[in-house]
């Protein structure tokens, strides 16, 4: 088509009353810039509802002026009266209105709004006629709205509401609001429509790729069109490798599917350590007019899963390390800048990480634009209850049946097919998506499968943990069989499920986290599955090998603790897991203030690192690495006998779960009181000193726990592990003295005033010789220059409950975050105070 041109363009993104803020870059999936308008600005809210509020004439005047993403929950303050299932925070109703421009030559043009995401029950109108909505919250989807524009450089009045009434709808923090980026598209009627291609790369090794491309095209013209499909492939230097063009006569109002074939030889192949990215541009031509264009970025990489050998990428056999993360990111609830998940990925990345499982329901587009340049393979998720409802207070099956509970199930059988389809086909052509999982933990929600285990009998205690089957398989077959199937039948609907998603893509294997595995292998539920997710079931990775020899399994919800990653090392038939989680999530926390937060992650709420990061880093690379952590011996696992540190439960170390035991990383204690120090590393031993002198050598290999142990008497100074055998690595705590001053640093020098950048700074408590304080913590409060906006604070202490757009807060081991946008030009700073600190103040140019 031909490009907008740049007042028409700006027009379109600007309300009829405001400046306009355009954004630099525009970060989108397969859309070339000249179909697409940032319409992230210039939007007005109201927590509040009323009929009217859809009628153009209303006058929203002394409505809040914000931006998109906007998540309304995450701006309140937490209070007890809410539910911890969803972080103790509010739902409610909200509306938001924006004003723009019909473009000109309307009637040339078909035009779409883009929504990648609204948490939930969205009701959208155009000039006050409802155009469409979707009640799940996690649904990219698009509309094409040209009959409902008014005419050509006309006013016209987009009003959105949204219903989160229902605040506990789901079993972590959900957020609420318009919290995923908006686009309008505009476009000839003869066009390539919004995820409108398909591309496949059924041969990808380092000596040649080919490409297999459908493209859909749209003629809505009123005349039939005889066209040329014209396609570029790309590499990341901008060098064309390989063209095709596609001649074909398209009828009116009518729609067909092109196939293109592309050779490229020795192409640069996609991996976690190497992610080459190549780009299919792809042109309309007609009447020798170029009418269209569309990008579609893929890359070239070769996937295989063996059942006996594991998970194979480009021909390698390739150990999956992965975390599980929600869809929040802490103090921005989940409306969250690219900055923020970018600085969250490189630290899990430093982990070792090189998998993600978007748990339970599908990303933004913007993350796996990010998972695709970075590097991480990716399970994309789709639900995470079908047929029935969990109880979203206390998880598994339902025990509360009240308004303010309904979530996802009470609409899946009208609305599952169309919200699923909507997901795989916005995320198909990212090359980092290796597989699709169609749900977790869905056999709580029947109840034959939890019967048939066995587990829950009395005589059982329920525990499925780390107990392999008290019955046998024919039991279990027996009761299973026994049973009433009831009004829905899981294995039926998981073979609807992956249907749906092979209707649309047939390159990636489906899979499913099971809960209840031993059961679900006999009922049919597998049959449906290329690959067998167990959800903390590793204690039965062989059980389900031997018995089911032809199906791939894999851990896809593990905790975080040596023992799981054990189980993969030991196992070549398992590719590898999904720790549960990388980060540590708001919700989950029923009854439970003042926590707010699963505390189960490698990195805390605000992406600081916890204690089982260095156990990871230290499993998960090669590189060496060491970490020193400490407790009392009164408070820790350990206690000294005859000389040596055991476990006051001895082999417990084999049944940890969640939460990493209660460490600490500062040297601040009592004199001559007993300290446990804990060393994690990947060397084959290490010494530790305290002042200098020796405390003598442990070895890896002398501790199935992998947890170096000394029992130290503790005195004031330096303590150091240093890493042996060809291992040179060192950790280092020291004594400090009280605080005395605040330091302040930046992960940015400088910050862009582009309306998207922002900016992490970190505040450290430090003593009178400049050593970080983390055995105390002060209240600390932020001045801000005023071309800076706050984004919010945190410490990463999940018990903290001081709402996160405060300018003040605690430190937590010393520390804190806060997270800026620039909002105007000139001199930036920042300044820190705390009663009897030194102040700090920052400049970002």
């Amino acid at each position: 088509m031909r490009a907008a041109s740049a007042p028409i363009a700006i027009l379109l993104a600007c309300l009829s009353f405001s400046a306009c803020s355009p954004k630099n870059e525009i970060m989108v999936e397969t859309a070339a810039t000249e179909r697409e308008t940032d319409f992230n600005f210039n939007w007005r809210f109201t927590l509040a509802d009323q009929e009217d509020f859809s009628d153009p004439a209303f006058d929203d005047s002394k409505w809040r002026e914000l931006r998109l993403p906007h998540d309304w929950s995450i701006e309140a303050d937490f209070d007890e009266k809410y539910d911890g299932a969803t972080a103790y925070l509010p739902g409610g109703i909200g509306w938001y209105r924006k004003s723009f421009l019909s473009p000109s030559e309307l009637e040339e043009k078909q035009v779409y709004l883009y929504f990648d995401g609204i948490y939930n029950h969205s009701e959208i109108f155009l000039n006050g006629k409802k155009v469409g909505g979707r009640i799940n919250g996690y649904t990219p989807f698009h509309l094409e709205v040209s009959k409902d524009l008014k005419q050509d450089n006309t006013v016209n009045t987009l009003a959105i509401r949204v219903d989160r009434s229902r605040y506990i709808d789901s079993r972590w923090y959900p957020g609420s609001g318009i919290y995923r980026d908006v686009k309008l598209i505009q476009v000839d009627k003869l066009h390539i429509p919004p995820w409108g291609t398909y591309v496949k790369t059924p041969v990808a090794n380092k000596d040649n790729g080919q490409v297999e491309l459908d493209v859909e095209v749209l003629n809505k013209r009123k005349k039939l069109q005889n066209i040329r499909l014209q396609t570029d492939i790309v590499d990341s230097k901008g060098a064309i490798v390989s063209s095709e063009t596609t001649s074909t006569m398209l009828s009116s109002r009518s729609a067909t599917t092109m196939r293109q074939h592309f050779n490229v030889s020795e192409p640069q192949l996609w991996s976690p350590e190497s992610p080459s990215l190549y780009t299919a541009k792809t042109k309309i031509i007609a009447n020798n007019k170029e009418i269209d264009s569309y990008e579609t970025r893929f890359g070239f990489r070769d996937i295989r899963y063996d059942a006996n050998e594991g998970f194979f990428l480009n021909g390698i056999n390739t150990p999956i390390k992965g975390v599980n993360l929600h869809h929040d990111a802490g103090l921005v609830g989940v409306a969250v800048p690219d900055d923020v998940w970018k600085r969250r990925l490189l630290k899990l990345k430093e982990a070792g990480v090189n998998a993600i499982r978007m748990a339970h329901n599908p990303s933004s587009i913007n993350l796996l634009r990010m998972t695709d340049e970075m590097g991480f393979l990716v399970q994309s998720e789709i639900f995470d209850e079908w047929d029935n409802p969990k109880d979203k207070r206390l998880n598994q099956w339902e025990r509360h049946d009240d308004y303010i509970s309904r979530g996802y199930a009470d609409w899946f059988q009208e609305e599952a097919e169309n919200d699923l389809k909507l997901a795989v086909k916005r995320d198909r052509n990212h090359v980092s998506v290796v597989m699709w999982s169609i749900g977790n933990e869905i056999e709580w929600t029947y109840p034959r499968y939890k019967e048939a285990t066995g587990y829950f009998d009395m005589d059982a205690s329920g525990n499925y943990f780390y107990n392999p089957p008290f019955i046998s398989p024919e039991e279990i077959v027996k009761r299973f069989h026994e049973s009433p199937e009831g009004t829905y039948v899981l294995a039926k609907t998981a073979k609807k499920l992956s249907k749906w998603v092979k209707e649309l893509d047939t390159t990636r294997p489906v899979t499913a986290n099971l809960i209840l595995p031993s059961v679900s292998h006999i009922s049919g539920y597998t049959d449906a599955l290329d690959i067998v997710g167990y959800s903390y079931r590793r204690v039965i990775y062989d059980y389900g090998h031997e018995l089911f020899p032809e199906k791939m399994i894999m851990g896809t919800e593990n905790v975080p603790q040596w023992h799981e990653w054990k189980a993969v090392e030991d196992r070549p038939f398992i590719p590898g897991t999904f720790l549960w989680t990388g980060i540590d999530y708001l919700g989950e926390a029923h009854g439970a203030w003042p926590r707010k937060a699963v505390t189960s992650g490698l990195l805390d709420t605000a992406g600081f690192e916890n204690t089982s990061f260095h156990m990871y880093k230290s499993l998960w690379n090669d590189e060496p690495h060491i970490h020193i952590s400490s407790q009392t011996e009164e408070k820790s696992l350990y206690k000294l006998e005859n000389g040596n540190v055991i476990e006051k439960e001895p082999g417990k170390w084999q049944e940890r779960v969640w939460i990493w035991q209660d460490v600490n990383s500062h040297w601040n204690y009592q004199d001559n009181e007993t300290v446990i120090v804990e060393v994690l590393t990947n060397c084959p031993s290490a010494e530790l000193f305290l002042n200098g002198k020796s405390l003598g050598v442990q070895k890896l290999a002398d501790n199935d726990d992998r947890e170096l142990k000394w029992a130290v008497p503790w005195q004031a100074g330096e303590l150091k592990a240093v890493g042996l055998d060809n291992c040179q690595t060192e950790s280092r705590i020291v004594t400090t003295a009280a605080a005395s001053a605040i330091e302040l640093s930046s992960d940015k020098d400088t910050l862009a005033n582009d309306n998207y950048a922002v900016a992490h700074l970190t505040a450290k408590l430090v003593d009178k010789n400049g050593l970080a304080v983390l055995h105390d913590d002060k209240e600390i409060s932020f001045t801000l220059s005023k071309n800076l906006e706050l984004i919010g604070t945190d410490n990463g202490d999940t018990s903290t409950m001081q709402r996160y757009q405060g300018s003040s807060l605690l430190t937590s081991e010393g520390q804190a975050l806060l997270v800026v946008r620039r909002i105007g030009d000139g001199p930036a700073s920042i300044t820190v105070k705390g009663k009897g600190l030194s102040e700090s103040t920052l400049s970002l140019n």
